[in-house]
């Protein structure tokens, strides 16, 4: 997709920050509506925001790192190319999906993401930024998110161990 803006004018028009796991990121909204502690079941062990939202923007040097966060969260595409995402379900299974705009193709414009779930996101072919959206609920904290061991999730997914391995090591 050709896009007039850079990377980098999203960034500066949209406050977007260097994140651990997701490219560049700015949270947009954390709900003032908390869940008090011990009322959600394990491992929501703390009080927290009842959702959550933030914008991400991925670049081909910026990709979403293997990582999973405890909570239930919505991917959104929002502009720019598409991304490949790669979840590792608890379970053993994988699932490979696109999201972005072209439906007709398959893709997808939102796409949900079990708690618990391992991830990584890049952008598909020679794209050059994808700008997407998280929903999370319950709200994100810091201590729910977990960055994936690349060459462990290797062995436990053999038959994602490639792409792991691809997208991984650069980012170690």
């Amino acid at each position: 997709m050709n896009n007039a803006m850079t990377a980098r004018d999203v960034c500066e028009r949209l406050a977007l920050e260097p994140n651990q796991t997701c490219g560049f990121v700015r949270s947009t909204y954390s709900s003032p509506l908390k869940v008090p502690q011990g009322t959600l079941p394990s491992p929501f062990d703390e009080a927290r925001p009842v959702g959550s939202a933030l914008y991400f923007l991925v670049t081909p040097t910026a990709p979403v790192r293997l990582h999973r966060i405890r909570n239930d969260q919505l991917y959104h595409y929002y502009l720019g190319d598409p991304i490949e995402l790669l979840l590792l379900r608890p379970d053993g299974t994988t699932d490979h999906v696109v999201i972005g705009p072209a439906l007709a193709e398959g893709q997808h414009v939102q796409f949900p993401i079990p708690g618990g779930t391992f991830h990584m996101a890049r952008l598909l072919g020679d794209g050059s930024w994808f700008l997407g959206g998280s929903t999370e609920w319950p709200g994100v904290l810091p201590s729910d998110v977990e960055i994936g061991d690349g060459e462990e999730l290797a062995r436990r997914y053999p038959e994602a161990a490639e792409l792991i391995r691809s997208a991984a090591c650069p980012l170690a």
